[in-house]
C-alpha cells in the first residue's frame, strides 16, 4: 500500500513567499509582525519532495487576522495566488536527488487600523507581486517509509513597500532561509509530517529596522486510505533574538509567537493533487491574530 501513497504523494513542497507586510507603531515580532513565510503552507506529505522531472504548484490562500495582541484596532486581509515551478534533476549529490525552485506570489493586501485620535481610520490597499523566493540547493533522500530534504531559499524584496503604508505587498529586506522536511508513513497509511526554517533577515534599509531571527515549522498528522488523506496539521512560529533599530522600546526586543491548528484533506487524481485546509490561531504574542484557508494543487509538467 505505501508503494502506490509515494508514487501518488511525492509532491512535499520547500516554499517561501512573502503574504503580507504591516507597518504600525505598535509592538510587533519582527518589523510589521510577520515573516516573508506564509506559515502553514505546508503540511500532508511535507517531506516527500517529487522525483526527478519538472512540476507547477498553485496555492490560493486567504488571511483574516485583527491585532488585538498587538494592543492596535487593527483589521487585516491578504489573499494570495502563488506559482512554484520545481525541477529535480537526475543528478545525485550525497546520494539525493538535486533540485531547485522558484516561488511568485500575486497578492491582494488590505489593513484599517482605528488610531482613536483626531486622524480617524488609516487604511490602505494594495494588489500585485510579492517577494519572490528561489532556492539553487535543494536535496531530498527517500527511503521505504521516511522521506527527508533539505534547501537553502533565498527570498528578495520584489514587492511594492512603501514605509508610511500600513499594507505592503513586499518587506524590503532579504531572507535566507535554511530549510529540513521529513515525511514518515507507515504502511498501513498513517502519517507524520514536518517543514522546519530558521530565517536570517537583513536591514531594512528604507526604515533602519532589523527584524529577529526566526524559528518555525509546519506540521501535519493524517492517514491515508485510497486517494484520499485525512488529518490535521497547522504551525508553530517563535522569534529567537530581538529586533533591532528605531521603534523597539519591548525589553524584550517585539519577539513573537503563534500556533495555529485545523483540519486537512487532500485527494489525488492521476498526475494531479489537490489539498484543502483551514488553520486557527491561538497563543499569540506580538502579532496579528487570524485564521487562513488553503487550497493547494501539483501537478507534473
Amino acid at each position: 500500500m505505501h508503494s502506490k501513497l509515494y508514487k501518488k504523494n511525492r509532491t512535499g513542497l520547500l516554499l517561501g513567499i512573502g503574504l503580507i507586510g504591516l507597518f504600525a507603531n505598535y509592538a510587533n515580532a519582527t518589523e510589521g509582525g510577520g515573516g516573508i513565510y506564509p506559515n502553514g503552507a505546508e503540511g500532508m506529505m511535507a517531506g516527500a519532495v517529487p522525483p526527478p522531472g519538472f512540476y507547477y504548484l498553485n496555492y490560493a490562500t486567504h488571511y483574516s487576522a485583527n491585532g488585538d495582541e498587538m494592543g492596535a484596532d487593527l483589521q487585516v486581509n491578504a489573499t494570495a495566488n502563488v506559482s512554484r515551478f520545481v525541477y529535480v534533476t537526475e543528478k545525485k549529490l550525497f546520494g539525493a536527488d538535486y533540485g531547485v525552485y522558484f516561488v511568485a506570489p500575486l497578492l491582494h493586501v488590505s489593513a484599517a487600523l482605528d488610531t482613536h485620535s483626531p486622524a480617524g481610520t488609516i487604511s490602505n490597499s494594495d494588489n500585485g507581486l510579492g517577494d519572490i523566493s528561489f532556492s539553487p540547493f535543494m536535496l531530498s533522500w527517500h527511503s521505504k517509509n521516511l522521506h527527508t530534504g533539505v534547501a537553502l531559499e533565498f527570498s528578495a524584496p520584489t514587492g511594492d513597500f512603501d514605509k508610511n503604508s500600513i499594507a505592503n505587498l513586499g518587506r524590503n529586506y532579504w531572507t535566507v532561509e535554511p530549510v529540513f522536511v521529513a515525511t514518515y508513513i507507515t504502511d498501513s497509511g498513517l502519517e507524520l509530517s514536518g517543514k522546519f526554517m530558521y530565517d536570517f533577515n537583513s536591514e531594512n534599509s528604507d526604515t533602519d529596522y532589523k527584524s529577529g531571527q526566526e524559528f518555525h515549522f509546519d506540521y501535519a498528522m493524517a492517514y491515508h486510505h485510497g486517494p484520499w488523506a485525512f488529518g490535521i496539521g497547522g504551525y508553530f512560529y517563535q522569534q529567537t533574538t530581538k529586533d533591532t533599530g528605531a521603534g523597539v522600546t519591548d525589553p524584550d526586543g517585539n519577539k513573537g509567537r503563534v500556533f495555529a491548528i485545523g483540519p486537512s484533506m487532500k485527494y489525488d487524481l492521476e498526475g494531479l493533487s489537490i489539498e484543502v485546509k483551514y488553520q486557527e490561531e491561538m497563543w499569540v504574542k506580538n502579532r496579528t491574530e487570524g485564521d487562513k484557508v488553503w487550497l493547494k494543487m501539483v501537478m507534473p509538467l
